[in-house]
């Protein structure tokens, strides 16, 4: 290709030359000096090709802090891998790609955000938070055969619907809202609990299998309400709550309406224990209740972190990465999902949606979080909820559970 270009150069300038001679006004003065063309370098390595991984979770609302702390795990767990020079499949090195979407904790927007996820061409998604989300973009993620694996979504349903394509890395709800409901009974002697929830697929779920569970219990129900996601006036509830005199409020809803509830229960007087599962049980919640923050015991659907083999180390390097940012609950958890997709596609030796999706089943994954082996229906096997109480402003761990 040099040797043509370099053969017709006398040729091109002879044109050049006459045609200045035609028409001097309109042609450009000649240069004295020829420059030949620079010769490209060619690259000293060749270029790692890119394999993009999706998260989804809420980035904006009243639960981003959850949402982003979900991320920042995934992240973590990508920024690692790439460090350690890419994910190596066969004669091919891959540098992941995090495609991170915010679904705002709603269904709707949950739905969109996973077809942005399928279209970006990403072979696999960590997501999402909620169970609320997860549900309706499971089935987007199972048309295009994408593996979705939720760090955090905890309602049954999500993997009772058949799709080969979903999975999750904690325990589901059925295990939590029998936890809660015998540690209410067992640990905290409760004879009556008042039942509140949040209207979400999360919460009532939750609500629902802790209201079963305490009545097999022999514990009596003594009031069954509900408000929404969004509230954050909760007097009208919890002055008819208060009248029943409950042992204990269970709530099933998030950190962000549980820190007002908690708020206003102290200053209605209501003098029972404060009872909520893994989206109440975090720092954030802490901050918002304030000086109420002590009535609550709480559960997460995973180890606690102090427990974890590798747990301390992790919350160093999360704290360093971000800024001195707190774990919030499940970016363990959404750190693990990753590692687990790089898994199954080495074990695959393809990186294509369907080679993943046919390699996810025989996952047996020694993580941050524990061994991550998967059931027929894509729940986690062995899963563990823990308890924790407040006790001086801070999360103290009680038991766990499996």
């Amino acid at each position: 290709m040099k040797q043509q270009l370099f053969g017709f150069a006398p040729v091109a300038i002879a044109a050049a030359v006459m045609m200045a001679g035609c028409n001097r006004q309109e042609a450009p003065p000649a240069s004295k000096t020829a420059t030949a063309p620079t010769p490209a370098t060619a690259p000293a390595t060749p270029a790692a090709d890119v394999l993009k991984i999706g998260h989804v979770a809420p980035l904006t609302g009243g639960i981003a802090h959850l949402g982003k702390d979900n991320e920042n795990g995934a992240r973590m767990a990508v920024e690692e891998i790439n460090a350690a020079g890419g994910l190596k499949v066969g004669d091919r090195t891959y540098k992941l790609e995090l495609v991170a979407e915010d679904d705002k904790a709603d269904p709707k927007e949950g739905t969109l955000a996973a077809q942005k996820i399928v279209d970006s061409g990403a072979v696999a998604v960590v997501g999402h938070l909620n169970s609320g989300t997860s549900i309706p973009a499971s089935k987007i993620y199972a048309d295009a055969n994408v593996t979705q694996i939720s760090p955090s979504a905890t309602n049954p349903k999500l993997t009772e619907q058949g799709f080969k394509t979903t999975f999750r890395v904690v325990a589901n709800d059925n295990q939590q809202g029998a936890v809660l409901a015998n540690y209410a009974a067992d640990s905290l002697k409760a004879k009556t609990i008042a039942i509140v929830d949040d209207r979400t697929a999360y919460g009532q779920g939750l609500a629902d299998v802790v209201e079963r569970v305490a009545k097999q219990k022999g514990m009596k129900v003594v009031a069954r309400e509900f408000t929404n996601d969004k509230a954050t006036d909760f007097n009208a509830i919890l002055t008819k709550v208060r009248a029943t005199k409950p042992d204990v409020v269970m709530y099933g809803g998030m950190d962000a309406t549980a820190g007002p509830m908690a708020k206003q229960m102290m200053q209605l007087g209501v003098k029972s224990t404060f009872l909520a599962g893994d989206g109440v049980c975090s720092p954030e919640f802490i901050k918002l209740a304030g000086d109420a923050s002590g009535m609550l015991h709480c559960s997460q659907a995973g180890e606690a972190i102090t427990k974890l083999s590798q747990g301390n180390s992790f919350v160093e390097k999360y704290k360093k990465r971000f800024n001195n940012a707190e774990v919030q609950i499940y970016s363990p958890y959404s750190y693990d999902a990753v590692y687990v997709i790089a898994d199954a596609i080495k074990r695959a030796g393809k990186a294509d949606r369907a080679s993943i999706t046919a390699a996810m089943p025989a996952t047996n994954y020694n993580g941050l979080t524990g061994t991550v082996a998967f059931d027929d229906k894509g729940d986690i096997k062995g899963g563990a909820i823990s308890m924790f109480k407040i006790v001086n402003g801070k999360m103290e761990y009680v038991s766990t559970v499996r």
